[in-house]
């Protein structure tokens, strides 16, 4: 992916060198409306704010994570002042969420709203949000409660050695699907089908799949406008979509327990989340995003 010298978002906060324990900001200003939406999303959402725990890419990777060693979190001047061996990821993160954001105020815009961005932390081992301790067991994941992002960096390597899913737009596959759970939030989407799951606590699971899905696909509307500013190199739709199969539950499942329970899955297989991200991808529209069908 072509980067070097873009735009990065100023809503970046670096943890990675202090402690791990300050907190993420709350957006105050008001919910979107849901109506001057619908012409871009063509489904009808009700709003508000999803009360419960953050929205993760992957959170089933936590039990390959827990025996990891956690990386220190603690003030240390010495660290402080050493050359930051992620210094260029750190900046890729910046230019990926920028243009997620630029995607975003515009969908909005065309429906006279404006885009809340959502804050990206990054942090090494552990830190604090407003949905609890976020920390590398937990993987990438979108807070609703404070409307923020957190990744530990070090989930790339992971990605990249043990579940063969290299590359930066591999990535950016990942950071744009959490901006998709962010959209979701400001949509009402989340909300609404968190009181789906708690009226049909039999279809819960299926719920978070679709949920899951319709992140990729909007990762999959961002993946398109990248290409068609000819910001893509040879190779990257192919690295999204080797990090959309990896983060597949049936994937997960098989490395984990040499099992496959699709009763249990809460993200989606690997051919599906493959189909719904080139589903945004082919059509660079989010209309095609609707995974609920007749749910809403």
């Amino acid at each position: 992916m072509k980067w070097r010298g873009r735009r990065q978002s100023s809503n970046i906060d670096d943890r990675r060198r202090r402690g791990g324990g300050s907190m993420a900001r709350i957006p105050t200003s008001g919910k979107v409306g849901i109506p001057a939406l619908l012409a871009i999303l063509a489904v009808v959402f009700f709003g508000g704010n999803l009360g419960g725990g953050g929205s993760g890419l992957d959170d089933i990777l936590g039990q390959l994570n827990g025996a990891q060693e956690q990386a220190p979190t603690q003030n240390d001047p010495a660290l402080d002042a050493a050359p930051d061996p992620d210094a260029d990821l750190a900046a890729f993160m910046g230019v990926v969420l920028a243009s997620t954001e630029d995607l975003w105020a515009g969908i909005f815009g065309n429906a006279d709203q404006q885009y809340r961005p959502a804050p990206l932390v990054m942090f090494s081992g552990s830190t604090q949000s407003a949905c609890g301790g976020a920390n590398a067991q937990v993987g990438p994941h979108y807070c609703p409660l404070d409307q923020t992002i957190y990744i530990d960096l070090d989930f790339f390597r992971d990605l990249a050695s043990r579940f063969d899913a290299p590359g930066d737009f591999a990535q950016a596959y990942v950071v744009a699907h959490e901006v998709g759970h962010h959209v979701q939030n400001l949509l009402g989407i989340s909300d609404q089908v968190r009181s789906l799951q708690q009226s049909r606590p039999s279809d819960a699971n299926e719920l978070s799949v679709r949920l899951e899905l319709q992140a990729d696909c909007f990762a999959g509307v961002w993946a398109y406008r990248e290409f068609t500013q000819d910001f893509l190199e040879q190779g990257d739709f192919e690295e999204a979509i080797g990090a959309a199969s990896a983060v597949g539950d049936d994937r997960i499942q098989a490395k984990t327990t040499g099992m496959i329970n699709p009763e249990t899955w809460t993200h989606g297989s690997s051919e599906q989340r493959v189909e719904w991200f080139r589903a945004g991808f082919e059509s660079g529209d989010p209309n095609v995003c609707d995974t609920f069908g007749n749910d809403f």
